[in-house]
């Protein structure tokens, strides 16, 4: 038998749990997937020889896509079945991958990267709605949304080691590869262990929203973008202003339709519209220092890819163990408190991080740093998706799954863009009046465009010329990670606070339980029948 009814709400059995674990390699993969390319940066970056700006769309147009298309992916799953997209996004996935990793220029990197995100957009939003309909019951629900936020801070950490042994080995388009076994299992066991799930009622996918929703997103990233990178300007403020209007178009039109693609009441949970926040700028903290802190690892510590990895395996060990803690936690303690807790713990690795520098104590402080950060972000990645996703009614899970992810990977890739920006600008004003009078052209412009343009274009010069040329570059850097660690501890540390303030009417996942399990067995008999009850959860 797959399920149990008990005291009226379906447990799942194993044939869930069995589906659980096979929706959690498309969660560890996508994670895998952005810690795999950070770390082939600077093999990336010797051999298609992209300028600054080419390189951080490479690393960010993926999670822009993702972010641009997410609603519509989940919305549309809603109506054609959330098991039917999963497996058409795990082969147009696969193709992608197969085509990022025989990119030949920057420009066909940065077009694989889109068809990656478009292709990505289509998992997450089909696996966690398919988790929310599998798990009826909300203590188990909890565990499963920790168990794929584990999965998530399991690809973190495996891919740093994995990546690591892999670039030391092979050119560094081989890191999409890893993708083909996985999609390919998805494939032919989720037909097997996967239930169907559409909403019945859902009308058309309406289009006119679909190109509202991306005329809404894209203007607004890329005018986020220029700001960070330029300042105020003409053409920011446009793109920022165009985006607005298409979004007020956008929103009016969801309140218009009988069937909305994104239904605006689900802003009504507290709950909801809080942890969507607190995700979305937690992301966006996290995806600005990690670029940095992989890079500091190899082109300022000096380190091997592998050996880079393995300097970050203590953090994602812990963000592993995090992830699967809180919601264990979270039945006795109010997930707000949780959340908060564990954000003041990053706020705290944040600080840490700014006192990083080219010295051999660097390491250490980045390393500590670091950890304290993924310690606390634990918390957040697991409870956020039980508030998210747990908050809305089953056959609105998909959208509000879709909002859960698109809060995700927009923060991120926000993150890239901005904060990369403005590191990015702290290393070039650093190390543009440092240069010795004699350092060939070709050389200072390399170096001024990116540390790891700098050590390729220093690998003939003299040593005593290129040292010159190498310290002033690799303290601009460090500098740029101090400035960009200090900006995100103000961040989390604000985070922290309005989690603990605004959630804290939500009680303990275990407190709407407990008089339930002192019931006598016959109401718990006269309750049982009854299968298609709701799940009460926090609003």
């Amino acid at each position: 038998m797959s399920s149990q009814v008990v005291s009226g709400r379906t447990r799942a059995g194993r044939r869930e749990w069995i589906g659980l674990a096979l929706l959690a390699l498309p969660s560890m993969l996508l994670s895998l997937d952005v810690t795999l390319l950070h770390l082939a940066v600077p093999q990336l970056g010797a051999a298609l020889a992209p300028s600054s700006t080419q390189m951080l769309w490479i690393i960010d147009i993926y999670a822009f896509m993702i972010a641009g298309f997410l609603v519509t992916m989940g919305t549309l799953g809603d109506r054609i079945g959330r098991r039917r997209l999963l497996l058409g996004g795990a082969l147009a996935f696969g193709v992608a991958s197969v085509l990022a990793a025989y990119a030949n220029s920057p420009e066909m990197l940065i077009g694989a990267r889109a068809l990656l995100g478009i292709a990505g957009a289509t998992l997450m939003p089909s696996t966690l709605a398919l988790i929310s309909n599998m798990f009826q019951d909300p203590r188990q629900r909890g565990s499963a949304f920790g168990i794929w936020a584990a999965s998530f801070s399991l690809g973190i950490a495996l891919g740093p080691v994995v990546g690591g042994a892999m670039l030391e080995r092979f050119w560094w388009g081989s890191v999409f590869l890893l993708a083909l076994p996985v999609m390919a299992l998805l494939l032919i066991t989720g037909p097997l262990v996967l239930p169907e799930y559409r909403d019945e009622n859902a009308g058309r996918l309406d289009l006119i929203s679909v190109g509202l929703s991306l005329a809404t997103i894209l203007p607004v990233v890329y005018g986020i973008k220029e700001t960070a990178k330029h300042g105020p300007g003409a053409a920011s403020l446009a793109a920022l202003l165009v985006g607005a209007a298409f979004g007020i178009l956008f929103g009016r039109r969801q309140l218009r339709l009988t069937e909305p693609m994104l239904d605006l009441s689900l802003f009504r949970s507290r709950a909801f519209s809080v942890a969507l926040g607190v995700m979305l700028f937690g992301a966006f903290a996290i995806g600005g220092i990690y670029l940095f802190v992989t890079q500091y690892l190899q082109l300022v510590a000096g380190l091997s890819p592998l050996r880079a990895g393995l300097w970050l395996l203590p953090a994602a060990a812990l963000l592993i163990v995090m992830s699967m803690l809180a919601p264990v936690a979270a039945r006795r303690i109010r997930p707000g408190s949780v959340t908060g807790i564990g954000l003041a713990l990053s706020a705290v690795g944040y600080l840490i991080l700014t006192l990083a520098d080219p010295s051999d104590n660097g390491l250490a402080y980045v390393v500590i740093g670091f950890s304290f950060v993924y310690t606390g972000i634990g918390p957040l990645m697991a409870l956020s998706v039980s508030l998210i996703v747990g908050s809305a009614p089953d056959e609105k899970a998909g959208a509000a799954s879709a909002l859960q992810e698109t809060s995700s990977e927009f923060g991120l890739a926000l993150g890239i863009a901005a904060l990369g920006s403005i590191g990015t600008t702290v290393y070039r004003d650093g190390v543009s009046d440092s240069l010795p009078a004699d350092t060939p052209a070709a050389a200072e412009t390399a170096t001024q465009d990116t540390l790891a343009r700098a050590l390729d274009a220093t690998e003939g010069l003299p040593a005593s010329l290129a040292n010159q040329i190498l310290t002033p570059a690799r303290e601009a850097f460090a500098t740029g990670l101090n400035v960009v660690a200090l900006i995100s501890a103000i961040l989390v540390a604000a985070l922290a606070v309005l989690a603990f303030t605004t959630l804290r009417h939500v009680p303990p996942t275990g407190a709407a339980q407990e008089p339930e399990e002192r019931e006598a067995p016959e109401a718990l008999a006269e309750s049982a029948p009854d299968t298609t009850a709701s799940v009460p959860v926090p609003r």
